[in-house]
């Protein structure tokens, strides 16, 4: 609940491969009043409302378009003995849809889970289509990885299914730390500041790098109710300055992903998300990674603050047009599936015709239309 990102894309299919063109990307202030998250029902009730006014607020700067994908804000994640028992995301479309004009397309996690899926990640389509090529052009698997709260990774290998996981905490546990440090004052590391002056402690890091979480077998997937301010409460840590315990959970964050990368036999590691932000994160998983090559998406043309949202407008564009938009493989569904639910515009829903071709490619690039 750090901002609202949103994208605008241009999308189109032609046979087997869908083509993305980035038009504009941004990230808005996150209302603060919204933070807490409310435990009383009609609590939960206004912050659905008013999650969804603020995304419509967002989204209707953005028209003319012609379909609104929204992720919604996730809540929580029910994960017990490794299966997912249901999501919840917040940011009722309804209003996404009155204030924009405009047909949503939201609640996308939820099909995933009603097939046996983890629901997440969600970005192993993005990545299974994008990096395919660049999979088989070099006989290795190429890792997307993406850094936010959690940390999660998407392997394609070449001729393989594809893998796709949350490693741990990205963020999660770094901002927890700063906000039971600071009595609540600060919610991050900025730029590293605290970490970079701090040294790992490897008895503390041993102690969390044993945590169970990492030594499960994918499909799996984590959130905040498990790796946050309680989590490190627990944990039985030794007293250390706040600098040195900062600087152990990050090189926390950087050796599980590398460890997860290194394990599928990465050949490159393809990066985005705001822990990259963090120079003394970066610095940390380019480290642990080495010899593996890393690099940002947006070397490869996907702006990395704006890949999620970038994967929310690609999902709703393929709902859109009946393709399913899970990876099977990646979540641990029982098979494809059409995901999320449609809230109608001004106008009366006309969906184009389905499209029948399987989707196995996707081109960032070209020319938008608005250009």
């Amino acid at each position: 609940m750090d901002g609202i990102d949103v994208a605008v894309a241009d999308l189109s299919i032609t046979g087997d491969l869908v083509e993305l063109v980035p038009v504009e990307h941004a990230e808005h202030p996150f209302p603060e009043d919204l933070r807490p998250l409310p435990r009383e029902l009609a609590g939960m009730c206004e912050l659905d409302t008013r999650l969804g006014q603020a995304f419509g607020d967002v989204a209707a700067g953005y028209l003319p378009a012609d379909l609104v994908c929204s992720l919604g804000q996730t809540v929580h994640h029910e994960i017990y003995d490794g299966k997912c028992l249901g999501t919840l995301q917040l940011g009722q479309p309804a209003w996404i849809a009155e204030r924009t004009g405009l047909p949503v397309v939201s609640d996308l996690r939820t099909r995933d889970v009603a097939a046996g899926g983890q629901g997440a990640p969600l970005a192993s389509t993005l990545d299974a289509l994008w990096l395919g090529e660049l999979a088989r052009s070099t006989g290795k698997p190429a890792v997307a990885l993406n850094i936010g709260g959690i940390a999660n990774i998407t392997v394609v290998s070449p001729g393989e299914p594809t893998i796709a996981y949350d490693t741990g905490p990205g963020n999660a546990l770094l901002d927890a730390a700063m906000e039971v440090l600071s009595g609540g004052r600060v919610r991050q590391d900025t730029d590293g500041e605290f970490a970079a002056r701090g040294k790992v402690r490897p008895e503390i890091l041993a102690k969390l790098a044993g945590d169970p979480y990492y030594a499960e077998k994918p499909p799996k997937s984590t959130g905040k109710e498990y790796f946050n301010a309680e989590y490190l409460t627990l944990a039985g840590l030794p007293t250390t300055q706040a600098e040195d315990l900062l600087a152990t959970l990050t090189e926390l964050t950087a050796v599980t992903v590398a460890d997860a990368c290194r394990s599928h036999g990465a050949g490159v590691v393809v990066a985005s998300g705001g822990g990259l932000r963090n120079p003394v994160l970066a610095k940390a998983l380019e480290r642990a990674l080495h010899p593996i090559p890393l690099r940002s998406s947006d070397s490869l043309g996907l702006p990395r603050d704006g890949k999620e949202a970038y994967l929310a407008a690609l999902l709703g564009f393929l709902t859109w047009h009946g393709v399913p938009a899970n990876t099977p493989s990646a979540t641990g569904a029982s098979g494809p599936r059409l995901l999320g639910s449609i809230t109608p515009g001004a106008a009366p829903l006309r969906l184009p015709e389905p499209v029948t071709t399987a989707v196995t490619r996707l081109r960032i690039g070209g020319t938008s239309a608005r250009s």
